[in-house]
């Protein structure tokens, strides 16, 4: 076995966090897809966790970034500096030389951001690069049979996309992608606060709102939660106390907006997939489906259940550890099944 066995490296390189599994081992890197560079000197200050507490908090001269918007890169600079800060110490770590990688991209990802991807991750020292659609990784990673002749439909809402894709025998159907998600919903809340309220708040608090009273439809129990941010008339510190009804307000705008690119994949499902999905109901996958009622509301607005995958915000990571696992099995369900060598 040796060191071969841990040659491979899975990547999910989400919008909010990146993950990272290597083949055999699982998952050995987990933090939020932020940088902290000093940008005259290109120098990494920080990356993940530590630099997510910096973000508008940095000097004059450091910068704390997130450099992938909409699931894709936006920041080319940053987001090399931050996978190769990354591979560094996952392969120093495990003792890895230069791995093979499979990266979890958006369906709706053009061919120049795909070209970007496979870059990036090529100068940080990968030997070959692959790419997989996050649904389709999301399927793997929550277990689904996607070889069977039978339809499955998976929605991945993640930071900077929703996919919607209905998958049967190896294959993508129907896709849907909108880029709205998690960090839409973020925004959205930091909209709301500021017009209602007459406060501003940052992007880490209206993410803790999101996260502890969020909800796609009222709570049958109103939860509430002490915000402090800024106010607007005087500039001076204050609290305000934000409810989930206000948070479901909030976001009820881009939620709908996922709701009907879900209808829209499910108008175009063939019918005889049609009838396997609503015996078998709709898979979540990703952080967003951990946003309170929202298997609720999509099982009333589709008629068909709804449930959450185990460990959602893993599904895409996961599903990229298998298929290193099953490379040549699964070889027809890569973007670029053709090997990309530096």
């Amino acid at each position: 076995m040796g060191l071969l066995s841990f040659k491979d490296v899975g990547i999910d390189l989400g919008t909010a966090n990146i993950l990272v599994a290597i083949k055999g081992k699982g998952i050995v890197y987990d933090e939020p897809s932020v940088i902290a560079i000093n940008r005259k000197k290109e120098q990494v200050i920080a990356i993940g966790n530590e630099a997510k507490e910096m973000i508008g908090k940095t000097p004059d001269g450091i910068e704390a970034v997130r450099p992938l918007k909409d699931g894709v890169i936006a920041d080319y600079t940053a987001t090399g500096l931050l996978l190769k800060e990354i591979l560094t110490r996952v392969c120093k770590k495990y003792a890895i030389g230069r791995p093979r990688v499979v990266v979890g991209v958006p369906s709706g990802i053009t061919e120049v951001e795909e070209r970007a991807v496979e870059e990036a991750i090529l100068r940080s020292g990968a030997k070959e690069v692959y790419l997989i659609e996050e649904p389709m990784s999301a399927a793997i990673g929550a277990s689904i049979d996607i070889a069977e002749p039978s339809g499955n439909i998976v929605i991945d809402i993640g930071g900077g996309t929703t996919e919607v894709a209905v998958i049967s025998l190896g294959g993508i159907v129907v896709s849907e992608s909108i880029r709205i998600a998690g960090d839409e919903l973020t925004e959205d809340i930091i909209e709301y606060v500021r017009r209602e309220l007459n406060l501003a708040v940052g992007e880490q608090t209206a993410e803790q709102i999101k996260t502890k009273i969020g909800c796609a439809l009222p709570l049958m129990t109103e939860i509430t939660l002490k915000v402090k941010g800024r106010d607007l008339t005087t500039g001076l510190p204050r609290e305000e106390v934000l409810s989930s009804t206000q948070t479901e307000i909030a976001m009820r705008e881009s939620i709908w907006k996922i709701v009907d690119t879900i209808k829209t994949a499910l108008e175009k499902t063939p019918p005889e997939l049609s009838s396997d999905i609503m015996e078998k109901g709709i898979i979540l996958t990703g952080g967003g489906a951990l946003i309170k009622n929202l298997d609720k509301l999509l099982s009333i607005e589709t008629g068909m259940p709804v449930f959450i995958a185990e460990n959602p915000l893993e599904c895409v990571v996961k599903g990229t550890e298998k298929t290193l696992e099953n490379i040549e099995k699964l070889r027809n369900i890569l973007v670029n099944s053709q090997k990309r060598r530096s």
